[in-house]
């Protein structure tokens, strides 16, 4: 136990609560600094200068960079595939892809660092989680394209790859979290409001199922 907690923590469930706490800014520390500077150039510095905490505050909850960095990415991997995960191979296939989209254009507005984050990832070459691309990506992504192309086959989606078409779905949506900086800027202040989002979902369901 740090001295600073000595005249806080007076039992096991207060323990609990203030580690939760602590852990919770770190990590919201850690997705502001990890989404803008990516993994390289975050330190452990500035999360904990983001955090209000030390740097040894920081290390008591996290042994590392790295652990804060794979803590968020399952956080975000959970999240960010929960809509994949929902397609229901039972269901209707336009409303499922529409309820995909919608979705994945959601998450862009509620989660844009969430996604930067992961895209930063990705453009260093996926050196901490390429095991899970491979894995359990990878198994999902080809599960729900099974379905997809089982629709197409059965002429009630139209004929795609339906890999492709996943992958897509996921440049175009959340294109709308990466580069918000310059679909505001081209869509001018007129049109850079929430309602943006809105046209972008629904030009998407035209652009996908028209």
């Amino acid at each position: 136990m740090r001295p600073d907690d000595s005249a806080e923590l007076t039992g096991e469930a207060g323990r609990t609560r203030i580690q939760r706490e602590r852990r919770e800014a770190i990590l919201e520390a850690a997705l502001e600094v990890f989404s803008r500077d990516g993994f390289r150039g975050a330190t452990l510095d500035r999360i904990a200068l983001v955090a209000g905490m030390s740097k040894p505050n920081v290390l008591y909850y996290f042994k590392s960079k790295e652990a804060i960095f794979l803590t968020l990415v399952d956080r975000i991997m959970e999240l960010w595939l929960a809509p994949l995960r929902a397609m229901d191979a039972g269901g209707d296939p336009v409303a499922e892809i529409r309820a995909y989209i919608r979705r994945k254009v959601e998450m862009s507005r509620d989660f844009p660092r969430e996604s930067r984050l992961f895209a930063n990832e990705i453009l260093q070459g996926a050196p901490r989680i390429l095991p899970f691309l491979q894995g359990e990506l990878k198994a999902l992504v080809d599960e729900k394209a099974a379905i997809i192309g089982a629709w197409m086959r059965q002429g009630r989606l139209k004929a795609l790859d339906p890999h492709h078409f996943i992958f897509a779905i996921w440049a175009t949506t959340q294109h709308y979290a990466d580069f918000d900086v310059q679909v505001c800027a081209v869509l001018g202040p007129e049109r850079s409001g929430e309602r943006r989002f809105e046209e972008a979902a629904r030009f998407l369901e035209g652009l996908f199922l028209g």
